[in-house]
């Protein structure tokens, strides 16, 4: 059996949408350019079904459309298709779209349980501060007398253990003097050289290797 090339119906669609070339095609639909190559010699027989439905969106036809114009079963026009054929040629299309519909709703399950099982482990670290900083704010507000240093624990112990929980470290206290590295600290005012002194103003972090925000530190005046 001869094989159809694709690559003039392919140049085709993407003109339609004003996409220029295989590697822009590639970037907007988010497949690489090893499957539009296997598309454009071998067509749609032997792609993913995921990859087809975005080549799909990014060329905005459907799918269906695509299963057509990108099949190796689909001969010239001076040739007849079989009924047989045909009927073959769409309940492949019907079960391909069946599978992918499938793919796509035990991923959307699989992210709903995933960000409910997140959200229940971060309010069970933040549990304390949930039910009692609520009842300390008001009684501060009713009491101006009621000292804010009582009131700081109920914040910080459950931020803590959050922060632990996932792997998330201070840069260094507010407060501390340390000499300044550009990498780590943001310069809320002034001039420093790397290595002079600086002081914590707001706390930055790090997970890991990854750094997350910066301190923002202010430069430490030298001692007469």
């Amino acid at each position: 059996m001869s094989h159809i090339d694709f690559t003039s119906q392919l140049h085709d669609l993407m003109q339609r949408v004003g996409i220029s070339s295989f590697k822009a095609l590639s970037r907007t639909a988010g497949v690489s350019e090893h499957q539009l190559l296997r598309l454009r010699r071998l067509g749609v027989e032997q792609m993913r079904v995921d990859v087809l439905f975005k080549l799909a969106q990014a060329l905005q036809i459907t799918f269906n459309e695509l299963v057509t114009k990108f099949s190796q079963k689909k001969l010239e026009k001076s040739k007849d298709i079989s009924t047989n054929e045909s009927q073959q040629l769409l309940q492949e299309i019907a079960e391909l779209k069946k599978e992918y519909e499938r793919s796509q709703q035990q991923m959307q399950q699989q992210r709903q349980v995933l960000l409910q099982e997140f959200q229940q482990s971060s309010l069970q670290l933040l549990e304390s501060l949930l039910l009692q900083f609520p009842t300390a704010a008001h009684k501060a507000r009713e009491n101006s007398q009621l000292s804010a240093i009582n009131i700081v624990p109920l914040v910080q112990k459950p931020l803590d253990r959050l922060l632990q929980q996932w792997g998330v470290e201070a840069i260094a206290p507010v407060g501390a003097e340390l000499p300044y590295d550009p990498q780590v600290h943001q310069l809320l005012e002034g001039t420093a050289q790397v290595g002079e002194l600086v002081k914590v103003r707001y706390i930055g972090y790090h997970q890991a290797d990854k750094l997350l925000y910066r301190a923002k530190v202010s430069p430490i005046p030298p001692k007469a």
